[in-house]
């Protein structure tokens, strides 16, 4: 007998904290100040994530413990009580778009059942493709530029000239760029921010049609946890930066020449995701601030059932400094 009985949307809880995270890292729009507004969005973050019945431990997060005020790789988090999860968290990504007050930067973090979430150990960048649903299974991150792109337009129904890349400004993308143009794609830059241009790939009224390039391996996480709550897919390959990072992983045991399907990046179905606008982009608006008050954009997924959520919330500031252990 199939049990009918709704289960919990953590994903509702998470939005809080991404918005906490928001709130507390807005304030520092362009103040030229990248390591304060990322403590502040950590600070929030973490305060609301401990308040969710859970046992979670941080598998994607901002490295090993130090002495930074960061969200570390295996820190535990949550009540203790209830699922036993793995969390990936991203406070602010886009921290130097906020810091010099330009567009992109969102807070975002993801949760599903323990030890589902690829953790990519040391190894920070890898080269992805990311698409909507329309184009999953269409993609292949050993093939070349051209074939990919001409699987993705007969997917989704259209010729290759009309399909938008989107890839990170960055000189190691050079080729790639050319590559993109030789196929009379056309190409959307952005200075940072992939998590948002993987997941823009999911929504029709973003005209994003592919994520193309090597980014961060813990944003590539993230994405895939988004995209596999919208139907869309990640594929990738883990990039070394130089010949050390190839040494490391042989004495590891980590293939750098081994796709990573969607499976291999995240194994659950039961995937709960959030990201909420700090600055604003083509994904959500940032926070914006009015007397005594605030509003936030954000998205709130769960894989389980497809349900995307958008909430737009206001939040009165005299009453959260009452009660709140964080500055807002």
């Amino acid at each position: 007998m199939v049990n009918t009985t709704p289960t919990r949307n953590l994903a509702l809880d998470l939005v809080r904290v991404t918005e906490a995270a928001a709130l507390s890292a807005g304030r520092f729009m362009g103040r030229g100040d990248k390591n304060a507004a990322d403590a502040a969005a950590v600070n929030g973050m973490r305060l609301m994530l401990n308040s969710i019945d859970m046992d979670g431990v941080v598998v994607i997060g901002e490295g090993e413990k130090d002495e930074a005020p960061m969200l570390y790789n295996g820190e535990r988090l949550g009540t203790g009580n209830g699922p036993l999860l793995d969390i990936a968290v991203d406070p602010i990504d886009g921290t130097r778009p906020l810091a010099y007050g330009l567009w992109n930067s969102i807070s975002t973090v993801a949760l599903s059942p323990r030890g589902t979430m690829f953790n990519p150990g040391p190894f920070v960048y890898m080269d992805k493709i990311a698409v909507g649903p329309e184009a999953k299974g269409c993609i292949d991150i050993e093939a070349p530029v051209a074939d990919n792109l001409k699987k993705i337009a007969k997917a989704k129904g259209t010729k290759v000239d009309m399909l938008t890349v989107v890839i990170l400004d960055r000189p190691r993308h050079e080729k790639l760029i050319n590559e993109v143009r030789s196929t009379g794609a056309r190409i959307r830059l952005i200075p940072d921010g992939d998590v948002s241009g993987a997941l823009m790939t999911a929504m029709e009224d973003t005209s994003i049609d592919v994520l193309m390039g090597i980014g961060g391996t813990p944003e590539g996480v993230l994405a895939a946890c988004g995209l596999r709550c919208m139907g869309g897919e990640i594929v990738g390959k883990l990039f070394a930066r130089n010949p050390r990072e190839l040494e490391v992983a042989k004495e590891m045991g980590v293939d750098f020449n081994k796709p990573l399907s969607m499976d291999d990046l995240i194994k659950s179905d039961k995937v709960f995701f959030a990201a909420t606008g700090i600055t604003t982009g083509d994904l959500l608006d940032g926070v914006s601030y009015f007397k005594d008050g605030a509003r936030t954009d954000s998205l709130v997924m769960r894989s389980l059932t497809g349900t995307v959520r958008r909430i737009i919330s206001t939040h009165k500031m005299s009453k959260l400094e009452r009660i709140s252990a964080i500055p807002y």
